[in-house]
């Protein structure tokens, strides 16, 4: 009972503190003259990722390095695989390919990046700096593009912010963002100490509840928005607002927790662990705590979803069904519900 206290206590404050901190800090943008297309791409995002975060950083702080890198694996799987997939069942979701073009290329290669930084064991300080650079470059780069007049992709990250009604006093937005910060920081805490319980309860890594129960959880905000985006007629707005989350959080989650907490994703290694000592490359069986299912479902989600979108564009109801379908799959296989042949914890 306390195990489930904790992760729903987590879940509810992540939920309600993540959406009071975009309300509160658009309120403020908006009060102080920032457009609506920069609010998109920068206060939505962030806003949105801040939970995974938050988390990410609190996990590593505990030396959890499982529940961390396994929350922003399984939150990017979700993002796609549950989070699309539900918001495509509730409206089809129509996909521009010029509007998509520039930031879906930029979220495939940036997981080709995470990919490849996970399988030399790469999360030094100094590549952190560097995904930190690369998401301020590209977002300057978006927004300069983007304020060209009928740039598809910035109609899209304008509706984005637009989702938002936040038009507070500004003392009632301050305290809706310090609150929300607050509440996220809490529930992070929460989520994390029933996340690590719960996986020494049921026997099974935090790897695995990292990229379940945590990554489940803290995608509630994309989740919550798409689904009104879809029901709202906007659901392009959805599939935007999940390419810039998966950018945001391989790039700034694992940036930044890279820069505060080096870490390796080696087997018993510990957060501060030189990555590069820790017998980098060495994929034995049971020597990583990302496995090969994590990596082929991570690839699989991307791939779904250039196929749909990309060729189609659009997402179909019935499409939505697959890419949940999907998610199920994987789910049970990481949890041994289906026989796989793994590799690592």
């Amino acid at each position: 009972m306390i195990i489930a206290a904790l992760i729903i206590g987590g879940f509810i404050l992540l939920f309600v503190g993540g959406e009071a901190l975009v309300r509160g800090s658009v309120g403020i943008a908006r009060k102080f003259g920032m457009s609506e297309l920069v609010i998109g791409l920068t206060l939505v995002g962030f806003g949105t990722s801040l939970p995974e975060m938050v988390t990410s950083l609190e996990a590593l702080s505990n030396d959890a390095v499982g529940l961390s890198i396994g929350n922003v694996i399984g939150s990017n799987i979700a993002n796609i695989l549950l989070v699309l997939g539900a918001a495509a069942l509730v409206a089809p979701i129509i996909a521009s390919p010029r509007a998509l073009a520039r930031d879906g290329s930029f979220m495939l290669a940036v997981t080709l990046l995470f990919a490849a930084l996970i399988w030399f064991d790469m999360f030094t300080r100094v590549t952190g700096i560097i995904m930190v650079i690369l998401l301020v470059g590209y977002l300057l780069f978006s927004i300069i593009m983007d304020q060209r007049k009928g740039s598809p992709a910035g109609e899209v990250h304008q509706g984005e912010a637009e989702e938002f009604e936040a038009n507070d006093p500004i003392w009632l937005a301050a305290l809706l963002a310090l609150g929300g910060i607050v509440g996220v920081i809490i529930g992070a805490k929460l989520l994390v100490d029933g996340g690590t319980q719960a996986a020494q309860l049921l026997g099974v890594s935090e790897t695995v509840i990292g990229i379940s129960v945590v990554a489940i959880g803290t995608s509630l905000p994309e989740l919550v928005t798409s689904i009104v985006a879809a029901r709202k007629g906007k659901a392009d707005v959805a599939l935007g607002n999940i390419l810039g989350s998966n950018i945001f959080n391989i790039l700034g989650i694992m940036g930044v927790s890279a820069i505060i907490f080096p870490f390796s994703v080696m087997a018993g290694a510990s957060v501060g662990d030189v990555p590069l000592a820790v017998s980098a490359m060495s994929f034995d069986m049971g020597a990583s705590l990302v496995t090969w299912t994590d990596m082929g479902a991570l690839a699989l989600s991307v791939f779904l979803l250039g196929l749909f979108a990309y060729t189609g564009r659009k997402l179909a109801r019935w499409e939505g069904a697959v890419l949940l379908l999907s998610y199920l799959v994987y789910l049970g296989l990481r949890f041994d519900l289906i026989p796989a042949i793994t590799m690592g914890a």
